[in-house]
């Protein structure tokens, strides 16, 4: 069962309460989404580190329940 854009917008939030998240469905078929996440918990760490941070807080759906997501991370400026 694929995952629902509020579903992934909670994980991050829950993982990211400082966040300003933006989750798009890319395709209109609820499997593929683009997300762009700003936190200040991205500070300082490398954009591999940012998107593992992302995929731990998603707790292990990335490449089950959620098929495809693009990521687009940053700490604020």
């Amino acid at each position: 069962m694929a995952m629902v854009q509020s579903e992934i917008e909670r994980l991050i939030k829950e993982a990211f309460p400082d966040a300003h998240v933006v989750v798009v469905d890319l395709a209109g078929d609820g499997d593929h989404f683009a997300a762009r996440i700003t936190s200040e918990k991205f500070k300082n760490k490398s954009r591999v580190q940012q998107h593992q941070m992302v995929y731990d807080a998603l707790q292990g759906s990335m490449g089950g329940a959620l098929h495809a997501l693009a990521l687009q991370t940053m700490a604020p400026k």
